[in-house]
């Protein structure tokens, strides 16, 4: 998901104002404060909501306590921010948060202009479009002509309108202060499809009112939307820490370490992954301004990749997300990690 021209320009202006990190700025602070501040998508199923007990879960939420579990020893240590779009930038400027996920696009501009860094990405994702599955619509040469709900403050729109305009289609957008209004205004036939990141349309199709099988998600897919966790670039430290939080779930993965096997796993001392030398990994972690065996905590908090992605947007959740480019690079996926050593 980004930013209009206009709403951008102004961020940027707004930010460069703004004092720099200095190097191990954000993760002394985390340490000393014993606690992560963690800014997340506001209320999307499967990504970063509240459960029936008022607990966080999704995919960013897990992301973030296995940050926790690999700084702060402890995966629970964590103040979840819910922030709108336009909020997400300013938060983390500004050190409302220390992490930023909440569905964030990597992009050059980003990177560039305002000085914040990605340090890989979390999710593979692509812009597409639901439609009431009443309607028959098979493909977008058959949305040409319709109003579609677009959420205000991103470049869906201009996405939108250029995919349309390059086919030869006509289209006319709806704007939506938010994701929620844009599904409510899809649910209640105020425009006859709503798009936004595919991952995004599969949530808000959980709360479609016939149920989700009153609508369908197109197969076409118009942007690349690698969705990264973000932080600010000033402190390469704090960027290191996230950057290998995430490489150790894919690790997990790729080396069969899951979260219910983990002691076992240890025990044998016989997966590549576990069996590091002791004072190697104790050199390792203190370089990186943590304490040593922390991606053991961390996959002991959440699991490996595969878990996190099934249990929270996969075959395990409501939204049955296909792996698809999410798969490992094993497995005809992305997901890569460099080696430890």
């Amino acid at each position: 998901m980004k930013l209009t021209a206009r709403c951008f320009a102004v961020l940027v202006l707004m930010l460069l104002a703004l004092p720099q990190v200095k190097a191990a700025e954000v993760l002394n602070g985390v340490k000393s404060r014993g606690q992560l501040r963690c800014g997340v998508s506001e209320d999307i199923p499967g990504f970063s909501e509240r459960d029936a007990n008022g607990q966080w879960r999704g995919l960013e939420v897990d992301f973030c306590r296995a940050v926790a579990a690999a700084v702060l020893n402890d995966p629970e240590k964590v103040d979840f921010v819910p922030l709108q779009t336009s909020a997400r930038f300013p938060a983390l400027q500004t050190r409302r948060v220390d992490l930023l996920l909440a569905n964030t696009t990597w992009t050059l501009t980003r990177e560039a202009v305002l000085r914040v860094r990605f340090p890989g990405i979390l999710l593979y994702d692509g812009q597409g479009f639901m439609v009431a599955a009443a309607v028959k619509v098979a493909t977008l040469a058959d949305l040409d002509g319709a109003t579609i709900c677009v959420e205000k403050g991103t470049t869906h729109q201009r996405t939108l309108e250029a995919h349309f305009k390059e086919n030869g289609r006509s289209v006319k957008p709806l704007l939506m202060a938010s994701a929620q209004k844009a599904a409510a205004a899809l649910f209640a036939g105020q425009c006859q499809a709503y798009t936004a990141d595919s991952g995004e349309l599969a949530a808000m199709r959980l709360r479609a009112p016939g149920g989700p099988g009153s609508f369908v998600i197109l197969p076409e897919r118009i942007s690349r939307e690698p969705l990264s966790p973000v932080v600010w670039g000033g402190d390469p430290e704090w960027a290191t820490v996230i950057r290998w939080v995430l490489n150790i779930l894919i690790l997990g993965e790729e080396y069969g370490v899951t979260r219910d096997r983990l002691d076992v796993a240890i025990k044998e001392n016989r997966n590549p992954l576990l069996r590091q030398n002791p004072y190697e990994g104790e050199m390792i972690a203190r370089s990186m301004g943590i304490e040593p065996q922390w991606g053991i905590r961390v996959l002991r908090a959440v699991g490996n990749y595969g878990e996190v992605y099934e249990r929270n947007v996969g075959r395990d959740s409501p939204l049955k997300i296909e792996r698809g480019l999410n798969r490992l690079w094993t497995h005809g996926g992305l997901h890569y990690s460099p080696p430890i050593d």
